[in-house]
């Protein structure tokens, strides 16, 4: 079902992904950091619901179709330095805060820091051009929002 974009994420020198592809892309990455710790908690799920939502302008129904694609497809997907890359070819480096502040949203959204979703998100901030500090200050702005 995702071999073409799959085949795209892992090449050697990955194309931009048309806008349908990185947004499944993105959501597959945020599913990836939910489930970095073992606990796809379902306070997990309404925030990446809630998040793709609000990012793409979807119905409720059409982010929860969206999410469960990228469940099946982060499941698939390559090691996480391919996939960020892929993202990070995908979003513009202005927008790519906003996808840090995604990640950490819903990294808590279970209210628990947990050491595998900081782990993934150390790895994820720098792949996409983001620095710690600045990842750092996202992850402020998420919790001070809720």
């Amino acid at each position: 079902m995702f071999a073409d974009l799959l085949r795209r994420l892992t090449a050697p020198a990955p194309e931009p992904l048309p806008d349908l592809d990185a947004r499944l892309a993105l959501a597959a990455m945020l599913v990836r950091i939910a489930r970095s710790d073992g606990n796809y908690a379902p306070a997990e799920v309404e925030t990446i619901d809630r998040l793709l939502e609000r990012r793409h302008a979807l119905s409720p129904s059409a982010a929860k179709d969206l999410r469960r694609e990228a469940e099946a497809l982060e499941a698939e997907a390559p090691d996480t330095v391919r996939f960020t890359r892929a993202i990070k070819e995908a979003v513009p480096y202005e927008e790519r805060l906003s996808v840090i502040e995604a990640l950490w949203a819903v990294a808590l959204a279970d209210g628990e820091r947990d050491h595998e979703e900081d782990a993934i998100l150390r790895l994820v901030a720098p792949l996409l051009g983001v620095t710690d500090q600045d990842s750092a200050l996202a992850r402020q702005r998420v919790d001070k929002a809720d």
